[in-house]
């Protein structure tokens, strides 16, 4: 299935590649936390990695000072700030107590779970065709989690809840981007995740070796790196052609999983998988198709005529109107 020609040879390539490497970085990413949290609790994990992801944003800080920051919708910052903050912790416990490839596998359902939001929240038109596309994935989920079974596990559904979670946030962030700047929304979310991720790991806090601070900085660095990759992935070429390569993390965490812990993939967080990225890559296309139809309606022209009163002149008219004048 094609989703999308991209405009050029060149971007598609760029696109691709720039999209490999954010799911490289995601996917380090997630086997570092299910590595550190061995030892680490996760919510000190959280911490650090809320502390560490802030330290970018200080020389914005420094260089705008106060005007930077200044907003009037605190209030959805501050909501914004405890839904990461809930993913966040949700993942990161998620991934101290399930396979990586599993939490993975469910991570996906987030495109779904926006869709979702986006026609519940936003008051997005949603089709019948996109509701049939979210019930799919949604079977998936469930066939990954299993909740029903003697394999029920308690980090699948925490990882189903850190994808709601990053769903809410995500909407939070599509009505913040209205009016803030996206430096205003990322360093607001530090600022208010670092100190809420403290509070719960002071009361499992013990001190972190430098190893462990070695590998906190690792996760927070690949999660840098990988948002940034993703967002110039996102521009390079359209969505919908790079979507399909983001998918990549599911192999790439398997394999590392594997190499590190001796993890080894199921039958069934493979087939629940299959139909949650086939679901996510339907949604996907949908949008797309949507936004050039949107886009393609609003640059037509306009046939109205200037004066509203006036009655346009057809090419019948005109025709008529030539056979009835003389010849000069």
């Amino acid at each position: 299935m094609i989703l999308h020609r991209p405009a050029s040879d060149n971007a598609a390539l760029m696109g691709a590649l720039l999209m490999i490497s954010a799911a490289m970085c995601f996917a380090v990413m997630a086997v570092f936390i299910r590595y550190v949290t061995a030892d680490l609790h996760p919510f000190e994990a959280s911490f650090f990695r809320n502390l560490f992801g802030l330290l970018p944003m200080v020389p914005w800080m420094v260089r705008h000072g106060a005007s930077g920051l200044k907003t009037e919708r605190f209030k959805l910052h501050f909501l914004r700030g405890v839904l990461g903050f809930g993913a966040m912790s949700c993942i990161f416990t998620a991934l101290s107590l399930s396979p990586a490839a599993q939490v993975i596998a469910i991570n996906f359902t987030l495109p779904i779970l926006t869709t979702v939001l986006a026609a519940v929240v936003v008051r997005e038109t949603v089709r019948a065709r996109r509701w049939s596309a979210i019930a799919i994935g949604f079977v998936g989920a469930m066939i990954v989690i299993r909740p029903f079974g003697q394999s029920f596990e308690t980090g699948a559904i925490l990882a189903l809840g850190a994808t709601v979670f990053m769903a809410c946030a995500m909407t939070t962030v599509k009505m913040l981007s209205r009016t803030e700047s996206a430096n205003a929304i990322v360093t607001w979310m530090g600022l208010i995740m670092t100190p809420l991720s403290l509070i719960p790991a002071l009361i499992y806090w013990q001190g972190p070796t430098v190893w462990q601070l070695f590998i906190l900085l690792i996760i927070a660095v690949t999660g840098t790196a990988g948002q940034q990759l993703l967002v110039r992935a996102y521009r390079t070429a359209d969505q919908s052609y790079v979507m399909i390569f983001d998918f990549l993390r599911l192999p790439f965490v398997a394999a590392l999983a594997y190499v590190m812990f001796g993890e080894v993939v199921d039958f069934w967080t493979w087939a629940g998988a299959a139909l949650i990225i086939g679901s996510a890559l339907y949604i996907a296309r949908r949008e797309a198709v949507l936004a050039k139809r949107a886009k393609r309606e609003a640059n037509l022209p306009t046939t109205a005529p200037a004066d509203p009163q006036a009655i346009p002149v057809t090419r019948v008219d005109r025709d008529a109107s030539a056979k009835d004048k003389p010849d000069a």
